[in-house]
């Protein structure tokens, strides 16, 4: 059974995990729905993932290929 102190840093956790996606949505700013390089849907996991995200996964992997 947990602690009191377990439990308040599990919940100091999950504010500090809400503020800091909080934050980067402010500083990245919203999520595309369209790809820039072949025009297809990012997909809704992508978008949570990298919020801010402009080419789907695949176009994202070859461009950090050509880098």
């Amino acid at each position: 059974m947990a602690d009191d102190a377990d439990r308040a840093q599990e919940l100091a956790a999950t504010l500090n995990d809400t503020a800091l996606m909080a934050h980067r949505r402010r500083v990245i700013g919203p999520a595309h729905q369209w790809c820039i390089d072949c025009g297809g849907g990012i997909p809704i996991e992508r978008q949570r993932a990298a919020p801010g995200a402009m080419r789907c996964f695949d176009c994202q992997q070859a461009a950090e290929r050509r880098w």
